[in-house]
């Protein structure tokens, strides 16, 4: 009966990691594609205080998200497929890499994004917009990762080994 509890939140464990994963390397990829070269034309205190309003609001939701991806991509391992040893190449990469991106997240939330909100606070323009570029070049580097984790997320049930 406990297995049979366990499997049926398996399809809601699935649809959450997908929802989650979608919520934040959309997000990266909207920021980075559309709103960064929007604001471009902007002066830079402007453009640092729009900025200032938008990171708290997307990194909560890249909390919540990474929240979810680790508890349900952990569920899923350990409930359908049988622990570690159960799961395959692209689920290893996919694990990998989003453990990977947490940690580059919690670099930048906990270094080069509060030293951005102390600039701002401060009107440190200069500083703010040199922590903005380390967060633009971050945030880059974990969009790559998540593309490529989606990547291998819609086509690692068809790999061959």
């Amino acid at each position: 009966m406990y297995n049979a509890i366990l499997d049926s939140l398996s399809p809601f464990a699935a649809a959450l990691h997908a929802l989650a994963a979608i919520i934040w390397v959309g997000g990266m990829f909207f920021a980075y594609l559309v709103l960064r070269p929007t604001l471009g034309h902007l002066e830079g205190p402007e453009r640092l205080k729009i900025w200032a309003g938008v990171f708290p609001k997307f990194f909560g939701w890249v909390w919540i998200s990474a929240i979810v991806l680790l508890i349900t991509g952990y569920w899923q391992i350990f409930v359908d497929f049988g622990g570690l040893k159960g799961i395959t190449i692209a689920i290893k990469l996919m694990m990998g890499i989003g453990i990977l991106m947490v940690f580059i997240f919690f670099y930048l939330f906990f270094g080069p994004y509060e030293q951005f909100k102390k600039a701002v606070t401060a009107q440190d323009w200069a500083q703010a917009g040199e922590r903005l570029n380390t967060i633009r070049k971050i945030v880059l580097i974990n969009l790559k990762l998540g593309l490529i984790t989606s990547a291998i997320g819609a086509s690692g049930r068809l790999w061959a080994v």
